[in-house]
């Protein structure tokens, strides 16, 4: 089983969320829908899976989660162009699981 570390962007420069998680698809579609229509991404349209980082645990995806968490915004925003120069919505490359 895999281990998942993601940002979410509602568009390029955008409202950035991360969230960790052990089904990368299903979490994506679930922000998409807005599962939890008070959440934070809820409320600021944030939908767009713009990175992803795969783990084998389900604690060394959490460390990462928390440490990227107190990054400053330009680091994340680096760390995106870096692995999505496009700020393409990654999550319809993903395979269902």
């Amino acid at each position: 089983m895999s281990f998942y570390v993601y940002i979410l962007a509602s568009q390029r420069n955008g409202t950035l969320y991360i969230g960790h998680t052990d089904s990368i698809s299903r979490r994506a579609w679930q922000h998409q829908v807005h599962e939890g229509r008070e959440s934070f991404t809820a409320r600021y349209g944030v939908k767009m899976l713009v990175y992803y980082e795969v783990f084998e645990t389900r604690a060394a995806a959490f460390a990462r989660e928390r440490a990227m968490k107190k990054w400053r915004r330009a680091w994340k925003i680096e760390l995106i162009e870096r692995f999505n120069p496009g700020w393409r919505d990654l999550s319809s490359d993903l395979p269902f699981e």
